[in-house]
């Protein structure tokens, strides 16, 4: 009797999965465990394991095709067995649901309730590309008609929604603002107000020239998850930042003098980012609006510190989760940090490995860059990169007050930061915070 593969659920918000790529083909022995296929979510990319022992009697969704969960991609059985030869409903390209919304549907405000059902929370539970732009258009995403799973809104359905849709009607002036002269001024700033005299929008630049030489190659989906993400985060966030030049001499001769001992008890390697991440945590402590969201007008305090650590793969980009990371000491950050990231570059990360995130570090010190500027993780608010540590002559002020010249392992550390609740002062002082531990800490090792 042959046994059907479907397309697992990676998470409760997740809906859909992307065939990246067979491990087998029709007609293939497989084992239970072995790796049958590879897939692509809003959250995690992994590889997924044959179900059951047999003959893998047919594929029923082709690579990079997107399918909602349970949907049956392949079936496993006896080689004696004949193939139904029919592919799974799902496989087939998915009716898109708004070409039957009325010409004329109005954009309402998102004041509705919230559907606890399974479809409500899997329409609500849209990527956060879409909910952003669901709240920047003031749409309700309850009255968006989806074509995912159980109606479930893509970002292909909003805009369409959106198209077809009357634009939002401008906000009435308030009193405060000075009414526009009925003759325009040209001397006269406008910021917009007068619809006629606005600017247009400059028009789509091509991308290439009729006749250029080009390769032209299609994203992969976590690219455009990727680049979708980053495009949204410029746009909620206002984003800031500041660099500190941290003298890290003291970490270098700490883990100089304990890594052998501390790889010995730990059974890990200790490199510099455990001690940024442990300061990191103290500084979240100290500075708690760091680690938080905007929800609205309100402030959300996380109490929990969740550290990303953004991880480069081949294919692209990923950010683990550390949970908790505030309650561990230097060694379990530095397991925890390198069990991840091997495990990210295997595709072995479960979908709650890569949620949860309340303050992220990156490394680009790791290729040699001076200091990087990154974009906040959404709806984190803070985000902190760590340049390469580099042997630098600077002054130094001996303790009787003498100034000399000194080699020393300097270290640009950057923090990007939402200036809606953060301000410049406080940032400084984060940073200032994590500059002082890095400088004197013992972390627990001496």
């Amino acid at each position: 009797m042959a046994f059907d593969v479907v397309m697992p659920q990676m998470g409760e918000s997740i809906a859909e999965a992307t065939v990246l790529k067979w491990h087998k083909k029709a007609g293939d022995t497989v084992a239970k465990d072995e790796t049958l296929y590879e897939i692509s979510t809003d959250k995690v990319d992994a590889e997924i394991p044959a179900p059951a022992t047999g003959t893998l009697l047919e594929i029923l969704v082709e690579v990079n095709a997107t399918v909602p969960v349970g949907t049956v991609v392949a079936r496993i059985g006896d080689a004696s067995e004949k193939t139904t030869g029919a592919p799974a409903a799902a496989t087939a390209p998915v009716p898109v649901a708004v070409a039957q919304a009325p010409l004329a549907a109005p954009i309402h405000p998102m004041d509705v309730e919230d559907d606890n059902s399974l479809e409500g929370r899997l329409r609500t539970k849209s990527s956060p590309l879409v909910r952003e732009m669901a709240r920047q258009h003031g749409v309700d995403l309850g009255r968006v008609p989806g074509s995912g799973q159980a109606g479930r809104v893509t970002k292909e359905d909003l805009e369409a929604y959106l198209a077809k849709g009357p634009a939002a009607p401008a906000p009435a002036p308030t009193a405060i603002a000075p009414a526009l002269p009925a003759v325009h001024d040209p001397s006269a700033p406008t910021l917009g107000l007068t619809p006629a005299l606005a600017v247009a929008p400059a028009p789509a630049i091509p991308a290439f020239a009729a006749g250029e030489r080009v390769k032209v190659e299609p994203m992969s989906r976590m690219r455009k998850i990727i680049a979708d993400n980053m495009v949204a985060s410029r746009r909620t966030s206002a984003h800031v930042y500041t660099v500190f030049e941290i003298d890290m001499t003291h970490v270098a001769r700490l883990r100089n003098k304990h890594k052998q001992a501390f790889e010995a008890q730990f059974g890990t390697k200790l490199s510099f980012m455990p001690f940024v991440m442990m300061a990191a945590c103290k500084a979240l402590r100290a500075y708690p609006v760091a680690n938080a969201s905007v929800d609205g007008d309100a402030i959300v305090y996380k109490q929990d510190i969740n550290l990303g650590i953004a991880v480069s793969l081949d294919w692209g980009l990923i950010v683990p989760v550390i949970k908790n990371a505030d309650m561990m000491n230097l060694g379990g950050l530095a397991r925890s940090l390198n069990d991840l990231a091997e495990r990210a570059r295997l595709r072995q990360l479960k979908p709650d490995e890569i949620s949860g995130g309340t303050f992220t570090i990156t490394n680009p010190g790791v290729y040699g860059d001076t200091f990087g500027l990154p974009i906040i993780n959404q709806p984190q608010v803070a985000i902190q990169g760590v340049g390469a540590i580099v042997k630098r002559p600077v002054v130094v002020t001996g303790p009787d007050g003498t100034d000399f010249i000194a080699i020393r392992q300097i270290m640009f550390s950057s923090l990007g930061f939402d200036h809606r609740i953060i301000d410049g002062a406080t940032g400084d002082l984060f940073m200032a915070f994590v500059k002082k531990e890095l400088e004197n800490s013992t972390f627990g090792l001496e």
